[in-house]
């Protein structure tokens, strides 16, 4: 993969690709090159890209930087569709499906992030979600270019997720076939 980020990277560095976090296995020039598994093939949409397409990408978070958004870990949680992309002026409203077996962490002013794109849910109607785009979000991801139907990896709300399982765990509630 060419991307001018790789001169600065090395070997064993993690990079979000559309918002899956892989590592660098090896770096030259302009050009990065992954080991996908099995697993990332099967949770993530990268196994669909073809030669040469748009990827969102995204360095590791540095020890004592900002954090600017919502934290996005690189860990898909599974893969939706895109329902429609309607522009009004220099903004548009993304809306894509939401699978249901995460609905429960897709929520109004909640955070999700599509392909690696930390957002906003703007709204939630029943099995949709909608996202604002600003102007800079267009123009700078591939969220720009999104049609009906194309395939965006799905990250929930990481603090989402850990509140449930506390809260879980708290009730003293067991998993399905758990003994005790």
């Amino acid at each position: 993969m060419r991307a001018p980020m790789a001169g600065e990277m090395s070997a064993g560095e993690s990079v979000a690709v559309n918002g899956a976090c892989l590592t660098a296995e090896s770096t030259k020039g302009d050009e990065m090159a992954f080991a996908l598994s099995a697993e990332t093939l099967a949770r993530t949409s990268l196994g669909g890209l073809r030669r040469g397409a748009s990827v969102n990408l995204e360095r590791a978070l540095a020890a004592g930087g900002r954090l600017g958004g919502h934290m996005v870990q690189g860990h898909v949680d599974c893969v939706t569709r895109v329902v429609s992309l309607r522009r009004s002026g220099e903004t548009a409203v993304l809306t894509f499906e939401v699978p249901r077996a995460g609905a429960r962490y897709v929520v109004e002013k909640g955070s999700v992030a599509l392909d690696g794109v930390s957002l906003t849910v703007a709204g939630v109607r029943g099995s949709e979600a909608t996202v604002a785009l600003i102007p800079f979000t267009l123009q700078h991801t591939t969220l720009g270019q999104a049609r009906a139907g194309v395939r965006v990896n799905l990250e929930y709300d990481i603090v989402a997720k850990y509140v449930e399982a506390l809260l879980k765990g708290a009730r003293g509630w067991k998993e399905e076939g758990s003994e005790g």
